[in-house]
């Protein structure tokens, strides 16, 4: 979600829209953070709305008259964050011309918010300790130490636990940041908010666009309802203003969404294209994937268990045999994955 163009209200929640019980939950809790000083953790997946609780909780503390300075951990190359973060003097490096302030200073008397704080290097990782621990650091080049009052929240998109084990993240940076973690679930947990969530970005882009408020039926409701949305609300925004920039008529009717949203095989540039189910298994049994003697039902059915088995495996091994990360990912429960495990034979990929 984008803070800038997701300007609606969930609940009486400024910059918010969701009326669904998790997102409530959300809610709920971002007032009870926001009335302290600790330091935050925003756990969630890329296009959940991170900035938008972050900035949530500026506005609602007691900082609120100071500044809210963001910093995209992941946007900055490693020489340049430790600069971006903590300024340095005259002759620090090469360029550096003159002093400069970083965002640490900036942030003072108000809140910093370092999203995707998972993309910090691990050297750099110390001075960020040290800021959490005793509020001061050394611009560089410097040796003069400077203090500053500013409240920390982070953000990442990982699983921080993975980051640790992999040696990419400090465990006690972690335990410093994750004094009030706060989690926020992708949009295929808050289904329920999708119509109110459809409903403001046509108004938005209708207006922005001087295009008529388009009429948004039940089937293509449905077919939002169903699909996962791994981009999340983010990723809804981009096709409704699609939709909204394509249509002829006064209806965001389920043609206007793109194929694989509609359960459908997108367009691959250089990928082989199959224009129905016959051509794909006239390809699978020349390759020899598939009996020539099966029936169409049997062949579908066999096509159907081969990418479920291979996406099912592929996933395992991607969350290390985990099968609750690995279910997440699928979007489907942890019950369902293991009887799919045991159906496919694929116990040796878990762990």
């Amino acid at each position: 979600m984008d803070a800038k163009v997701e300007q609606g209200s969930a609940d009486g929640f400024p910059g918010l829209i969701g009326d669904s019980p998790v997102m409530h939950e959300v809610l709920e809790l971002t007032r009870l953070v926001a009335a302290s000083s600790a330091t935050v953790l925003l756990l969630g997946e890329t296009g959940t709305g991170k900035e938008l609780i972050a900035r949530a909780l500026h506005e609602l503390s007691p900082r609120s008259t100071g500044p809210f300075v963001r910093v995209n951990c992941g946007a900055l190359s490693e020489s340049l964050l430790e600069s971006e973060l903590f300024g340095h003097v005259k002759g620090a490096f090469t360029s550096a011309h003159e002093n400069r302030t970083g965002r640490f200073e900036a942030a003072h008397g108000g809140t910093i918010f370092l999203d995707e704080v998972d993309s910090v290097n691990f050297p750099l990782q110390v001075k960020l300790l040290r800021v959490l621990q005793e509020h001061e650091f050394e611009r560089v080049g410097d040796t003069r130490s400077i203090t500053v009052d500013c409240r920390i929240v982070a953000a990442t998109n990982r699983d921080l636990f993975d980051e640790i084990e992999a040696g990419r993240f400090r465990e006690d940076l972690y335990y410093r940041l994750n004094v009030l973690p706060v989690y926020l679930p992708p949009l295929r947990e808050r289904v329920d908010d999708i119509p109110l969530l459809v409903e403001y970005f046509v108004e938005l882009y209708s207006s922005a666009n001087a295009r008529p408020v388009l009429r948004v039926p039940e089937d293509s409701l449905h077919v939002l309802r169903n699909y996962a949305w791994p981009g999340n609300v983010r990723e809804l925004q981009n096709y409704i203003e699609r939709a909204v920039v394509l249509a002829r008529g006064n209806t965001l009717s389920v043609e206007l969404l793109p194929q694989h949203v509609r359960g459908l095989r997108p367009a691959r540039i250089g990928k082989p294209r199959y224009s129905d189910l016959e051509s794909l298994c006239t390809e699978l049994v020349t390759r020899g994937v598939l009996d020539c003697g099966e029936t169409a039902t049997n062949m579908h059915q066999s096509v159907v268990s081969l990418v479920e088995r291979e996406l099912i495996a592929q996933v395992l091994r991607l969350s290390q045999g985990v099968q609750t990360k690995a279910a997440t990912r699928l979007g489907i429960n942890r019950n369902t994955l293991h009887k799919k495990i045991e159906e496919y034979e694929l116990q040796d990929d878990v762990r």
